[in-house]
């Protein structure tokens, strides 16, 4: 899209009729602000508005909402972006697999997308939890998202790939979500000042270590920490060696439901703890 074809009063018109229908005179200038900023056509449904709380004057909250397809445009014109070659990763579980709020079982999605800096090709990873994503209302996936249901692995991926391309170029993607990560605010239906209430929320979790991290007590009278599931193997298993299964074994009851969580979440990894745990009991036998 180009300045020219934004400015033309017929595309404009047609515009607000469409993919920003409910924006009010000054929530619309803003959106082609931001169209023109990012060089994304919302006629092509690269980019477009959608406005929660729009019947409430008081929590009314306009979110600028992109296609994957543009988020991938964003990337593509940095001339250092590189998606990947392989499909993304999706994670299932028999425990988490419910016919009405999770048809096929899914944990989780892994992207991976590449930036070119200094000289080399550098990953970068991003997952997205089913959990946190899906649109679910009340106990179903939300019948108006009915693609959760039909297209569950490409929604949850999509996401993950959004993430990944925010923490590659995060200046690039300031203030756009992708489509698929509105859909649960959409389904719950929030007002403008409940979401906000959850930004701060998430804010604070993510001061402590955010929602992918696992509260620990490490039974030394020190206060709970907060460690990421990606360490919270390694540092078990330097626990189990540094102590003697007594102390094993009450830090085992402490933190039961901890270690049921991390079960949940990585299940190779919590066999091996469960490996450890019994060989840490068998050093005291021996």
């Amino acid at each position: 899209m180009n300045d020219l074809i934004i400015a033309e009063g017929k595309q404009l018109d047609l515009i607000r009729r469409t993919v920003a229908k409910d924006c009010d005179a000054a929530e619309f200038d803003q959106f082609i602000h931001i169209c023109r900023a990012v060089r994304l056509d919302p006629l092509r449904r690269q980019i477009y508005a959608f406005v929660f709380g729009k019947n409430n004057p008081q929590y009314r909250r306009m979110s600028i909402v992109t296609g994957i397809d543009g988020y991938r445009a964003i990337a593509e014109r940095t001339r250092n972006y590189r998606p990947d070659s392989q499909a993304p990763r999706i994670e299932y579980s028999a425990e988490a697999k419910d016919p009405k709020k999770n048809p096929l079982g899914i944990v989780r999605a892994e992207v991976t997308v590449y930036k070119h800096a200094h000289g080399e090709w550098f990953p970068v990873v991003a997952e997205a939890y089913w959990d946190e994503y899906a649109p679910i209302k009340g106990d179903v996936l939300d019948e108006k998202k009915d693609n959760w249901r039909k297209m569950a692995r490409v929604m949850i991926a999509k996401c993950a790939e959004a993430q990944a391309l925010r923490k590659a170029w995060p200046d690039d993607f300031a203030g756009l979500d992708v489509e698929e990560e509105t859909d649960r605010l959409a389904a719950i239906d929030l007002t403008a000042s409940e979401i906000a209430d959850e930004a701060a929320s998430a804010k604070r979790f993510e001061s402590i270590g955010g929602a992918n991290a696992l509260t620990v007590d490490w039974c030394d009278g020190q206060p709970l920490e907060r460690v990421a599931v990606g360490q919270f193997a390694d540092r078990v298993l330097k626990y189990l060696r540094d102590n003697e299964p007594m102390t094993i074994s009450v830090f085992q009851q402490r933190n039961s439901e901890t270690l049921k969580e991390y079960w949940a979440r990585d299940k190779s990894g919590a066999l091996e703890l469960k490996r450890s745990f019994e060989a840490a009991y068998n050093r005291e036998a021996a």
